[in-house]
């Protein structure tokens, strides 16, 4: 165990949106320390979907953390081991891991895309987000239905 908890890292934002959020996804996007790539990928996706998108007045960033905020789960299941059984105990998540989860679910169901390039697949993911359709936002579904079938085991939360 350690001995002091590890601080918080300052992220800068982002130089095209001045964003701290898209500067956090590009981070976990990237593959191999290759974070310009990773930038163009995500810029070239909110291009793309600039171009899909439905709504005239919304522009792409938006459309963009309505997805992230259509895909955060509120509760999550947690195992605990209780007289020699295991239960899954439903939880609050905590904001910062609400935001994590969700960036993590957009980019493993985007990656599992079969459309061209990789920013294609986030462009789709994001606008199927955003219309609370699409694999991630089934993800945070079955998360919030396992919660639920679980409620019972609430009384066991430490």
């Amino acid at each position: 165990m350690r001995k002091t908890k590890a601080k918080k890292r300052l992220i800068l934002p982002d130089p095209r949106f001045n964003d701290q959020l898209v500067t956090r996804f590009v981070n976990m996007l990237m593959l191999d320390g290759k974070k310009s790539v990773a930038f163009k990928v995500f810029y070239d996706a909110i291009d793309i979907v600039e171009q899909r998108k439905e709504d005239p007045e919304q522009n792409g960033l938006e459309l963009f953390k309505e997805a992230l905020t259509n895909v955060m789960p509120h509760v999550e299941v947690r195992s605990r081991r209780v007289g020699g059984a295991t239960f899954q105990i439903p939880m609050q998540i905590r904001p910062d891991r609400k935001i994590s989860m969700a960036m993590k679910w957009l980019i493993k169901y985007s990656r599992a895309r079969n459309e061209k390039s990789m920013a294609q697949r986030l462009a789709s993911e994001v606008l199927a987000a955003a219309k609370e359709e699409g694999a991630a936002v089934k993800k945070r579904m079955d998360t919030h239905k396992m919660a639920e079938a679980n409620k019972a085991f609430s009384h066991f939360r430490f």
